[in-house]
C-alpha cells in the first residue's frame, strides 16, 4: 500500500519502520526541522565549548520484549547506553537523546518542515494537504501527532477518533537549560529531593557520551508550568535557577548559558488502548497519548499499529 504518516516522532517512526520492512511504500511528514519530538536535544555554544541538553524526555526503559529487542539493536549500534544514575535498565540516546530517532528517520522517506493542514478522502483514497506537502492520493493514512494537534486533522474525517484525541490533552512543562563554568557542588547527578517548582533536575553532561561544560536540565512540575504558562522565558529561568540553588544547598557556579523551553504538550494523559485502526476506511492513530506517557509506550503504539495494518 501507499501509506502516509503524519508525525515523525517515536510512534510515527516506529510505525513507518515496520511497515517499510513489510514491503509497504511509506512517506512521513513532520513540521519539525529534524528528528526529536519529545526526545529532542539542544546544542548551545558557550565560552567553554558546546553544551548539550536533552530538554525533553530524560531517559527510557524497555519493559516489553519487542521494544527490548529494538533497544538491544540500538545498543549494538552505539545509539543508546545505560545511565546508571537513573536506575536499573535506564537508557539514554548517545551522543544525545534523539540519536535513535535520527537513525530510524535516515532509513525512511521523511519530509521535514512540512505542516499538514488537512486530510480528506475521495474515490481515489486519502489526500494529505499542507505547506511543504507534496503527495498523491494514498491508500492509508496514520496520524501520529500529540492529541491536541490530532484533533484538528481528525474532526472533519472521523468524529470518534477526534473525540478520543480531545479527551487526551497534555500537561505543559517549562524546561530550563543551564551551563556553568564549573561543576555544581552536588554529589548525585539527579536531584533527589524534589521541591516545587522543580519536577526534575539532572546533570545532563554526566550522561554517557556527552561532552562539553557542566550542563543541567531543570524541569518544572506540571502544576507550576500550567500556572506560569505565559511567563517570559527570562522569568522562568530566574525562578528555576534559584530553585536549583536552594535544592543543592549552596551557591551555583557562574552561569555561561541559560535558556528556557516551553513544552505545551509535554505530559499526555493516556487514554484506553495503544492505537486505533479502522480497516474499512484505512485510517489509524498512534502515540503516547493513547498508550502511556513514556518513550517505550510511544514506540509500542506505532509498532503495534503497523502490525495491525500488516495483519
Amino acid at each position: 500500500m501507499q501509506i502516509v504518516i503524519i508525525g515523525a516522532g517515536m510512534a510515527g517512526l516506529a510505525a513507518g519502520t515496520r511497515l517499510k520492512r513489510a514491503g509497504h511504500n511509506v512517506r512521513l511528514f513532520d513540521k519539525g526541522r529534524g528528528a526529536g519530538g519529545r526526545m529532542a536535544s539542544r546544542r548551545i555554544d558557550t565560552t567553554l565549548g558546546e553544551a548539550v541538553f536533552d530538554h525533553g524526555a530524560q531517559y527510557f526503559k524497555a519493559r516489553e520484549e519487542a521494544f527490548t529487542d529494538c533497544v538491544s539493536g540500538w545498543q549494538r549500534d552505539g545509539l543508546v547506553a545505560l545511565w546508571a544514575a537513573a536506575g536499573p535498565a535506564a537508557f539514554v540516546g548517545t551522543p544525545s537523546m534523539n540519536a535513535p530517532l535520527c537513525a530510524m528517520a535516515a532509513s525512511l522517506d521523511v519530509t521535514w518542515s512540512a505542516r499538514v493542514d488537512a486530510i480528506s478522502r475521495d474515490e481515489r483514497g486519502w489526500r494529505v494537504t499542507g505547506e511543504g506537502v507534496d503527495t498523491d492520493a494514498c491508500d492509508a493514512v496514520i496520524v501520529a501527532l500529540p492529541a491536541e494537534q490530532a484533533v484538528a486533522l481528525l474532526s472533519p474525517v472521523d468524529q470518534h477518533f477526534a473525540g478520543l484525541a480531545a479527551a487526551g490533552m497534555s500537561a505543559p512543562c517549562w524546561t530550563v537549560m543551564l551551563a556553568f563554568d564549573a561543576p555544581v557542588a552536588y554529589a548525585a547527578d539527579i536531584l533527589a529531593d524534589l521541591v516545587e517548582p522543580i519536577g526534575w533536575a539532572a546533570r545532563n553532561s554526566a550522561k554517557p557520551g556527552r561532552k562539553g561544560p557542566e550542563a543541567w536540565v531543570v524541569q518544572a512540575t506540571p502544576a507550576w508550568s500550567t500556572q506560569h504558562l505565559e511567563d517570559s522565558p527570562a522569568a522562568v529561568v530566574a525562578t528555576l535557577q534559584l530553585a536549583l540553588a536552594h535544592a543543592v544547598g549552596g551557591a551555583l557556579p557562574s552561569v555561561i548559558s541559560a535558556t528556557a523551553h516551553r513544552w505545551r504538550y509535554a505530559l499526555p494523559a493516556a487514554a484506553s488502548g495503544e492505537f486505533l485502526w479502522d480497516s474499512s476506511r484505512q485510517i489509524g492513530i498512534c502515540g503516547d497519548w493513547l498508550a502511556g506517557p513514556r518513550v517505550d509506550a510511544a514506540w509500542l503504539s506505532g509498532h503495534r499499529l503497523a502490525g495491525a495494518i500488516i495483519g
